[in-house]
């Protein structure tokens, strides 16, 4: 499986973080899909191959833990690693109980989002093989 396999979602309603992640991707050969905001990703039919969410956790509206949990309820099978600048050990728990491939606090280095992108690639596939 090559990095253009995997769609990438980028949902953060900071713009400017939107388009660095976006072009961090696409740098790589990620396929990379943004939105401004959780209930914006909600509406769009879900993908069907190897895909991973990059979601800030702070959000107004639905945050991040609401989003992933809303995920969850639908059966959806997205891998999900969480951004915030507001980190704390309680959401890092949750979101982690709930699934999460990693947790990165911002500034987060360009290699730590990439290897966890390729760690949720990897998690699918696994996923997706034992169905």
């Amino acid at each position: 499986m090559t990095h253009a396999d995997t769609l990438v979602y980028v949902i953060d309603d900071d713009s400017s973080m939107l388009k660095a992640i976006g072009r961090l991707l696409e740098s790589e050969d990620y396929p990379v899909e943004m939105f401004a905001g959780a209930r914006e990703f909600l509406a769009r039919a879900p993908h069907t191959g190897p895909l991973c969410v990059i979601l800030n956790l702070n959000m107004p509206g639905l945050n991040g833990l609401e989003l992933q949990e809303a995920l969850a309820g639908r059966g959806r099978a997205e891998q999900v690693i969480f951004i915030t600048g507001r980190a704390s050990v309680p959401t890092c728990v949750q979101a982690m109980k709930a699934g999460a491939v990693d947790y990165l606090p911002k500034p987060f280095r360009d290699e730590d989002l990439l290897c966890a992108v390729e760690r949720s690639s990897k998690q699918w596939l696994q996923r997706s093989q034992r169905k």
